[in-house]
């Protein structure tokens, strides 16, 4: 079950047009293809389409990844059938077959190893809009059972932990798992769950996300800036969180570190470290530990989400 990277968010939007205006028209993502109520968006440096908005409900419908060969695409559909966890298939423009199933915890996913390859536009830089949006990076989740997600994902997809967050009692609060080799493609966060967190997208640069903020400033659209720009004290990287019109977590991310070695160390941040979120010690807002998007069943209903047993915000933070 080769798991090569995350691939694409599937994500319900109130309005098409008006979260377009968005992804399209601000962040500059560019739309590959456009049929009914969804649309197909990338980045620069992406062969095929990363993120599909589909107008209706409002949430989050799969976190997709991109498999080796559909040798592993069938190996998963083997692999859920013996273990009795619920799958569909499934296809889209551009991508499919697609095989959808829900983990123990209730987190919708999506497989695929086939996809239309689209022209490559890394060195078009005439066509280039917005602050530069290159690839999906991540995904981050929120779970009230981070620890024992965390070691599923390990034995069950053998994603490799880098860093995570601990208490006294070494009790996970956060963690995050990378297949491709940098910090990470799925992270964990303590919360109320499953629910979607944020998805992110690296830019090719730390001015590229400031100029993010300043085209977003610029369009008299703050009320869209959620947190940052910042340097993360987990990852290193510099980010910015934004929120789309619907409430939808996105993150624009550069400059972690390569982990691509199978016997790279975790690296353990204390709960209490104010440098962990960010490494300058500043605290994020309390949406950021709260707020998250619904995620849909494979039928279409609102997963059941439960509360943590740890806090939702760590104590210092209150």
């Amino acid at each position: 079950m080769n798991i090569v990277r995350v691939a694409f968010v599937w994500l319900g939007v109130s309005e098409l047009e008006r979260s377009l205006g968005f992804y399209r028209d601000l962040l500059g993502l560019v739309v590959a293809h456009r049929e009914g109520n969804r649309a197909f968006l990338r980045g620069y440096e992406e062969l095929e389409w990363s993120l599909c908005l589909e107008e209706g409900p409002v949430g989050a419908w799969a976190v997709g990844f991109k498999v080796a060969s559909p040798e592993a695409l069938e190996a998963i559909a083997r692999w859920a059938s013996a273990q009795g966890v619920p799958q569909t298939q499934t296809s889209f423009w551009g991508r499919g077959p697609v095989l959808r199933l829900q983990d123990p915890f209730g987190n919708p996913l999506a497989f695929a190893y086939r996809a239309e390859k689209l022209p490559r536009l890394l060195q078009e830089y005439h066509l280039h809009r917005g602050p530069g949006v290159m690839r999906l990076d991540h995904v981050n989740l929120f779970s009230p059972r981070v620890g024992e997600a965390t070691a599923w994902y390990r034995e069950t997809f053998a994603f490799r932990l880098t860093e995570y967050t601990a208490d006294e009692q070494e009790r996970l609060w956060a963690s995050w798992l990378q297949r491709k080799g940098n910090v990470h493609d799925l992270a964990f966060t303590n919360g109320t769950g499953p629910r979607l967190h944020h998805l992110a997208y690296w830019m090719s640069d730390p001015l590229a996300v400031i100029r993010a903020a300043d085209i977003f400033a610029g369009a008299r659209r703050t009320d869209a800036l959620e947190r940052g720009p910042g340097r993360h004290g987990i990852s290193n990287a510099m980010f910015l969180y934004l929120r789309d019109p619907d409430g939808h977590r996105v993150e624009l991310y550069t400059a972690d570190y390569l982990a691509v070695d199978p016997d790279h160390p975790p690296l353990r941040w204390s709960v209490d470290d104010p440098r962990r979120q960010t490494l300058w010690g500043h605290r994020a807002p309390r949406s950021w530990f709260l707020e998250g998007t619904t995620f849909f069943d494979l039928e279409g209903n609102p997963v059941p989400t439960q509360e943590s047993e740890l806090p939702g915000i760590p104590p210092h933070v209150i």
